[in-house]
Order: C-alpha cells, then sequence, then structure tokens
C-alpha cells in the first residue's frame, strides 16, 4: 500500500487543491501572507499524512496524524478569519468549514483504528 491510496489523505489533498483555488480571488490578493498561511496550513494535512506512513511504524504513524489533525484545525480556524475578512461569501465559508470538520472527524477515528490495531508498521515485518 502507498499513502496515495489512503483516503484521509485523499481527503486531504481535495482540501488542499480547494484552499489553493479559494485564494486565487482577488480578496487574498491583497493580504499574501495570510492567503500563503492558510495554503500551508491546508498542504500540510496531507504532508503530515504522508510523512507519518513512510516513516513505517504505526506510533509515528499516529503521532504525525495528530499534527495533520491540528493543521485540520489551523486551516479551519483561517477560514473562520476569511470569513470574518470578507474574503469568501457564506456559502464558500459553510462548505469549507463542513469538509474541515469532516476531514477531521475522519482522521481522528482513523488514529483509533491504527492503536486498536495489532499490527505494529511496515519497519517492523521480518524481510
Amino acid at each position: 500500500m502507498r499513502f496515495e491510496e489512503i483516503e484521509v489523505w485523499k481527503e486531504a489533498r481535495m482540501l488542499s487543491q480547494k484552499i489553493f483555488q479559494l485564494t486565487q480571488n482577488n480578496s487574498f490578493k491583497k493580504d499574501l501572507r495570510f492567503r500563503d498561511q492558510i495554503r500551508s496550513s491546508s498542504g500540510s494535512i496531507m504532508d503530515n499524512i504522508a510523512e507519518g506512513y513512510e516513516r513505517g511504524g504505526n506510533k509515528e504513524f499516529i503521532q504525525f496524524l495528530y499534527i495533520a489533525k491540528g493543521s485540520c484545525g489551523e486551516t479551519r480556524s483561517q477560514i473562520h478569519r476569511a470569513f470574518d475578512f470578507q474574503y469568501i461569501d457564506q456559502q464558500e465559508y459553510e462548505n469549507i468549514l463542513k469538509q474541515c470538520v469532516s476531514l477531521s472527524i475522519k482522521i481522528s477515528n482513523f488514529i483509533t483504528y491504527i492503536y486498536r490495531s495489532k499490527l505494529k508498521g511496515d519497519k517492523y515485518v521480518k524481510k
């Protein structure tokens, strides 16, 4: 299996793409630092899932999944700010918030699944 096959990674990738598209509008062009910050936090979700997976051990993977979940919360907070600054409209705001909350729940569920799993990770498999 590769990290590209993990459902939460796929969803994090879609969120990152959505944030990138959203921040292409003129409102974000006035605030480049904020634009870069929200792009970074949304990209960090998928990157941490990938990095944790590639480390080969479940304990490390869980640690990186928690970091990814934190980045998802950071992105959600920034979406509130984007709405407050009137960079996005009500519909965009609600859609992205819903996507962030859903992803955060799925990451939590994935953490629970891995934690309860008897598998220790690829690096512990004898070759």
